[in-house]
């Protein structure tokens, strides 16, 4: 059995196939998931799991170096922004590391998701509660 915190099968072993500079997308409920990209469901019901609930547990096992988030988030969901800011504060904390935090339209953001490895969807069910991380290096 795994002794990690990270319990998901499916998520953890696309975690592991990331390389510098691939990409995860953590979506709310809402978020559209394009076709020929990785879904991961994890989406129970309206909040579970939360969006930062799967941010901490993906960011526990994933090295991060940049994170993009849609702009809109600063006046749609100021509350989730503001943490989801703390969140990454912290994780560069941990990992040692600068994260860049990029902010692109909401349009943008979900082109961008085309190119990402997998998307995994939350149960999250605030107004863009989203966010592309780009995997960095251990070293």
């Amino acid at each position: 059995m795994k002794k990690g915190t990270l319990l998901n099968s499916t998520l953890s072993w696309a975690i592991s196939r990331l390389g510098h500079t691939d990409t995860l997308v953590i979506g709310d409920a809402g978020l559209p998931v394009p076709a020929g990209v990785e879904r991961i469901d994890l989406a129970l019901t309206h909040g579970v799991p939360s969006f930062l609930q799967v941010f901490d547990a993906v960011t526990d096992e994933m090295q991060v170096e940049k994170a993009i988030v849609a702009a809109e988030i600063a006046d749609k969901n100021p509350q989730m922004h503001q943490q989801l800011l703390t969140r990454l504060n912290e994780l560069e904390q941990r990992q040692g590391n600068t994260i860049v935090v990029e902010y692109v339209s909401h349009e943008e953001f979900k082109a961008l998701s085309h190119d990402s490895r997998a998307v995994v969807r939350t149960g999250e069910c605030s107004p863009y509660a989203n966010v592309i991380l780009c995997s960095g290096v251990v070293f």
